[in-house]
C-alpha cells in the first residue's frame, strides 16, 4: 500500500510523501477493523434485544415440551461444566419440569455434581441424552448397561435440587460453578422411564448487554467511519497531486475545468488537438473503461492467477468497504450541497480502477500475465478506468438513484456476474419452495471458454475478448451510478472492444 502513489518527487520530499501515505492507510485499515467490530455489537445488542423480547411473562425463555422415555431405571443428562465464579455477574438460572405420563405414576427430578451421580449411578442400567434435534425433533440416547437396582432417589442427600411426586415436578437452580447432572427417574427407582419434560432459561444479562452492545457499537463505528473518512481523504488527495504534478511536467499551467475532472497528462495527450469553434464532442458515458489484450498470453498461467492474486483480495476487502462508508458520506454531502468531495471522489474511482486491473488479471478477463500494481492511480498497465469529476449533481436523486432507478441495470449486472440463482418450486410445503441454483455467470462461462480455448491454442479469441470487455464495461458504468459518482443513467448496450466508443460530435 505504501506505493499507491506516483507523486513527483521532485514537487514533494519523499519522507513526507511516504509518511502522509502510510498515516493514511493505518488510518483506513483501523477505521475498517473499528466499524466492523462495531457493526457485530450493533448486530449483537440487536439480537440480544430480540431475545429479550421471546422472554415469557415470568421471564424465562421456555421450550416445548418433549416425550422422552427408556426401558432403564435413570434418564441423565451430559455433564455440564459451568465457572460462574470467573464471570463478574449473574449467569442466570435454570428451570426444569418433568411429568410422569401415566396418570398414577411418581416422578423425580434431581441435579447432582457429577461425580455424586456417577457413584449413586455405578453398576446401574441408565440412559444418558447425547443430542437433540429440534426440527424434526429427536432425541439421541447413549445406553449405559449395569445390573445393579438403585435405591430410590430421593433418599439420597447428595442433590443440589431435586422434586418428586405426582403430577408435574419442577426444579429451579442458578447457573453455579461445577460439574453438573440432571436425572431423571421414577420416584420409587423402578425401570422404565417415559416422562413429558421442559426447559426454561432466565437471565438478567440480556437486559444489561443489549444498550452496552448497541451503545458500545454505534460508537466504533462512528469512529471507525471517521478514521476511515481520514485515510480516503489522504489517499484521493494523493491521487489527485499526482495526476496534477505529471499533468504539470507535460503541459504545463492546467486551466480550472482540467484540474476539477481530474484528467491526468495521458489523458491529454490522447484527447488530441482542442475540437474546432462550433463542434461539441459528447462522450457517451463519462466513465471510461479500458483493456488491452496481450499479444502473448501464457497458456497456463490463468490455472493460478487467483491464487497469485490473493494479496490484492486482501487490500481491496479494506478498500470497498472504505468505499461503502465514504459513499454515505459522500451522498449525504451531495444531497446537501450538490458536490461530490473531489478527494473522496478520486479515492472511490481509484478503488474501482484497482478492482478492474485485479479483475483483468485474474478471472473477469485474463487478458494480460501482467501483475496488477499496487496503487488507486493510474499507471503503465494494460487495463484502466476514469470518471470525469461533475461539477454539479443532483440533491434529491442521490436519495433514489443507486436502489430504485438503478434496479433494472442491477438485475443485468446480477446475470452477467451471479454465478448463483433464487429459483421458487412449485410444491405445497412452504420449507421446500425455495432453493439455489448455483452454476456459473454468464462473464464466467465466456471467460471460461476464452481460457479453454488459450490453454489448447494458445490464442485468446479477439471477438471474444471484445464482448468480455463490452460485459465488464456495462457493470463498471452501473457500479460508477450506483456509487453517485455521476448523474448520467447507464446506457442499455454493449458497447464492446478495448477502448471506450469514440466520442459523438455535436454541430
Amino acid at each position: 500500500m505504501t506505493s499507491n502513489l506516483s507523486v513527483d518527487r521532485r514537487n514533494a520530499p519523499s519522507g513526507n510523501v511516504r509518511r502522509g501515505v502510510a498515516g493514511a492507510v493505518v488510518a483506513l485499515v483501523l477505521g475498517t477493523l473499528l466499524a466492523l467490530l462495531g457493526s457485530g455489537g450493533i448486530i449483537g445488542g440487536v439480537a440480544s434485544a430480540l431475545v429479550a423480547s421471546r422472554q415469557g411473562p415470568d421471564g424465562y425463555f421456555v421450550s416445548p415440551t418433549r416425550a422422552f422415555a427408556t426401558n432403564s431405571y435413570a434418564l441423565s443428562t451430559p455433564p455440564a461444566q459451568i465457572e460462574a465464579d470467573s464471570v463478574p455477574f449473574d449467569l442466570g438460572s435454570l428451570r426444569i419440569s418433568a411429568a410422569f405420563t401415566a396418570p398414577d405414576g411418581q416422578v423425580f427430578i434431581g441435579v447432582g455434581a457429577k461425580a455424586d451421580v456417577e457413584k449413586y449411578l455405578s453398576g446401574v442400567h441408565s440412559t444418558q441424552i447425547i443430542g437433540i434435534k429440534t426440527s424434526p425433533f429427536r432425541v439421541s440416547y447413549s445406553d449405559v448397561p449395569g445390573s445393579a437396582v438403585p435405591t430410590p432417589p430421593a433418599e439420597q442427600s447428595f442433590w443440589a435440587k431435586q422434586a418428586s411426586g405426582s403430577g408435574t415436578q419442577q426444579i429451579t437452580t442458578d447457573l453455579r460453578s461445577g460439574d453438573w447432572v440432571v436425572v431423571v427417574m421414577n420416584a420409587d427407582a423402578s425401570a422404565g422411564v417415559t416422562v413429558n419434560m421442559q426447559a426454561g432459561f432466565r437471565s438478567e444479562l440480556f437486559g444489561t448487554l443489549t444498550p452496552a452492545l448497541f451503545i458500545g457499537g454505534v460508537a466504533l463505528v462512528i469512529i471507525g467511519a471517521g478514521l476511515i473518512a481520514i485515510g480516503a481523504v489522504g489517499l484521493g488527495r494523493r491521487v489527485s497531486s499526482s495526476k496534477n504534478a505529471q499533468a504539470a511536467g507535460l503541459t504545463g499551467e492546467l486551466d480550472d475545468s482540467h484540474r476539477m475532472s481530474g484528467a491526468g497528462p495521458l489523458e491529454l495527450a490522447k484527447s488530441g488537438p482542442m475540437p474546432s469553434a462550433g463542434i461539441t464532442h459528447q462522450k457517451l458515458y463519462p466513465a471510461s473503461l479500458s483493456g488491452e489484450l496481450d499479444p502473448q498470453l501464457s497458456r497456463g498461467l490463468w490455472l493460478v492467477k487467483w491464487l497469485l492474486a490473493i494479496p490484492h483480495y486482501i487490500v481491496l476487502f479494506f478498500l470497498w468497504f472504505a468505499v461503502l462508508v465514504t459513499t454515505l458520506v459522500a451522498g449525504i454531502t451531495i444531497l446537501f450541497t450538490g458536490r461530490y468531495p473531489l478527494a473522496l471522489f478520486n479515492f472511490a474511482v481509484g478503488v474501482l480502477r484497482w478492482n478492474w486491473r485485479v479483475t483483468f488479471y485474474a478471472y473477469s478477463a485474463l487478458a494480460t500475465d501482467k501483475y496488477p500494481p499496487f496503487t488507486l492511480a493510474s499507471a503503465d498497465y494494460p487495463a484502466d478506468f476514469e470518471v470525469d469529476y461533475p461539477q454539479q449533481l443532483s440533491h434529491g436523486l442521490v436519495l433514489v438513484k443507486w436502489w430504485l432507478l438503478a434496479f433494472p441495470h442491477l438485475l443485468i449486472v446480477g446475470m452477467f456476474s451471479s454465478a448463483a440463482w433464487p429459483a421458487w418450486s412449485l410444491t405445497d410445503t412452504w420449507s421446500s419452495d425455495y432453493y439455489r441454483a448455483a452454476g456459473l455467470s454468464l462473464l464466467g462461462v465466456l471467460v471460461l471458454i476464452a481460457a479453454i480455448m488459450l490453454l489448447f491454442t494458445g490464442r485468446y479469441p479477439r471477438a471474444l475478448f471484445d464482448l468480455i470487455m463490452g460485459v465488464n464495461r456495462w457493470i463498471y458504468r452501473v457500479a460508477t451510478y450506483v456509487l453517485l459518482l455521476r448523474d448520467e443513467y447507464p446506457p442499455f448496450r454493449l458497447d464492446q472492444g478495448p477502448q471506450e466508443p469514440a466520442d459523438s460530435a455535436v454541430g
